[in-house]
């Protein structure tokens, strides 16, 4: 099976009640022997251009798991779903998503070596305002003992 993205536009006057709307889409990816393994909500946006009528949408997106009929049967459910103005389903790029992860693994490295950076940062400040401290110290008994 072949992990897809399914992007779904729901129309803006169900915003209240969106639970049928999102059960259709569901159902139609699990009654094609599909996998739902993430779901996004995104909100109600604004569309560049109205579609049928809207200047709305609300958009979800799905990571889904499909065999290789699948998509066939979706697109024709989400087709006479009134509720679905827009619906795109592609393969997902595995590719983009690897790109992703390592980006990700960098900006960790990234901020674990800001971390011991501040830190080194912070010790020598430390210093700095001890043997500062000491001086003033030293400073203040001579002037005591003259």
């Amino acid at each position: 099976m072949k992990i897809y993205e399914l992007t779904v536009l729901i129309h803006p006057d169900l915003e209240m009640n969106l639970e049928p709307a999102l059960k259709k889409v569901e159902n139609a990816v699990l009654e094609s022997g599909g996998k739902i393994v993430k779901t996004t909500d995104d909100g109600k946006k604004r569309l560049t251009y109205a579609i049928e009528g809207n200047e709305y949408a609300i958009f979800y997106f799905y990571d889904v798991e499909l065999p290789a009929d699948a998509p066939q049967k979706i697109s024709n459910a989400l087709n006479i779903a009134d509720e679905v103005i827009r619906y795109l389903l592609t393969v997902k790029d595995e590719r983009k998503e690897k790109m992703e992860a390592r980006r990700l693994e960098m900006e960790k490295a990234e901020a674990a070596e800001a971390v011991e950076e501040v830190a080194e940062a912070e010790k020598v400040a430390e210093e700095v305002i001890e043997g500062a401290t000491e001086e003033v110290d030293e400073k203040a008994s001579e002037e005591s003992k003259k």
